[in-house]
């Protein structure tokens, strides 16, 4: 069982591996027309700029590969080449169904696992040379496909409709409580489903002439992958040399309010990132609850600065939510092995 876990990790290092570039283009081109335009109170993001624009498809479709990249080459480390393609597909879907980068591990998974199963199977000889490029991608692309529309997506619709009523139910209790729980919900899959409910609802207060509920949400949004940022710079032993440099653009992502920065740390460790993004996010989210902290502006991290309420407050909260993340994280994980980054260093 312990062999299997360490060859899951593998295998989504792999992914990872291949992501990695996809966030970084993505992050990078979006961070920079965002930058460069600025944030209005009431629309957010304001790129009018036509070249700002054209950065911003750029990495918007860098941003679109990035689950199918990572599902695909999870399988591909699974299987081989005969688990790439119905991989890439369950990573499609999983963007489709708003599954998010953690719906990708999962078609990752499923798409490798069905992939080399199929590939152990005994054929006669004469369907041997068609079963790479035939029969494994079909009938492993159409079980991972049935599994990720049929089983996968009512459920998670379901479960977004139910957290969306539970925030609107909460809206008139205790704000901190509020900020907690969004705070939460913002770090638990960075952009994917579970992070939308929390972020529309913040939106939808904005509408509302409500700024409170935006402002803990602003602060938990670039919390990640500031605090995964700030984690590789404060002890280097505890991350691979590619991991390292994935922590500088998670913190150029976070500074702009993409939260996807920390996808690739979350996706290759995801039992001790994700628990250590979720606590700094909600803790800086209810310390911005606290003090009331406003965002005129559907968008986060140290951008909105201009049009935020309480400004000293909301970068305190965003450097103790940093804080802590950085901290847990690294107390969580172990050293990388030496042989690891030599490794990379190798084949970079």
């Amino acid at each position: 069982m312990k062999e299997e876990l360490k060859r899951i990790r593998e295998y989504l290092m792999t992914g990872v591996s291949y992501m990695i570039p996809i966030v970084v283009i993505g992050g990078v081109f979006i961070a920079v027309a965002i930058a460069l335009s600025g944030v209005e109170a009431g629309t957010g993001a304001n790129v009018t700029n036509p070249f700002l624009n054209s950065l911003m498809d750029i990495g918007g479709a860098a941003f679109s590969m990035m689950v199918p990249i990572l599902a695909g080459y999870i399988a591909y480390g699974i299987a081989d080449r005969p688990g790439l393609a119905p991989g890439l597909v369950g990573g499609v879907l999983a963007n489709n169904i708003k599954a998010g980068f953690l719906g990708g591990i999962i078609a990752g998974l499923i798409a490798g696992y069905v992939a080399r199963w199929i590939k152990g199977w005994k054929v006669n000889k004469n369907l041997r040379p068609i079963m790479p490029i035939f029969v494994i991608p079909l009938i492993s692309s159409f079980i991972v496909g049935i599994l990720m529309l049929y089983v996968l997506g009512n459920p998670i619709a379901s479960l977004m409709a139910s957290m969306t009523a539970g925030l609107k139910n909460m809206s008139t209790g205790n704000s901190v409580v509020l900020a907690l729980i969004m705070g939460a919900m913002i770090a638990f899959d960075m952009g994917g489903p579970v992070n939308k409910v929390a972020f529309m609802f913040g939106t939808a207060m904005i509408e509302e002439g409500i700024f409170t509920v935006m402002g803990p949400v602003a602060v938990a949004i670039c919390i990640p992958p500031l605090g995964m940022g700030v984690a590789t710079l404060l002890n280097k032993k505890k991350y691979s040399i590619t991991e390292q440099e994935a922590g500088k653009g998670a913190l150029a992502m976070g500074l702009i309010g993409i939260t996807e920065g920390a996808i690739p740390f979350a996706a290759a460790d995801p039992l001790r990132v994700i628990p250590s993004i979720m606590v700094g996010s909600s803790v800086g989210a209810a310390v911005a609850a606290i003090f009331k902290v406003g965002d005129h502006a559907p968008h986060g991290g140290p951008i909105v600065l201009p049009v935020v309420d309480h400004r000293i407050a909301f970068i305190v909260s965003v450097l103790i939510g940093i804080t802590i993340t950085a901290l847990m994280v690294n107390a969580l994980k172990k050293d990388v092995s030496e042989d690891l980054n030599m490794d990379e260093e190798m084949s970079a």
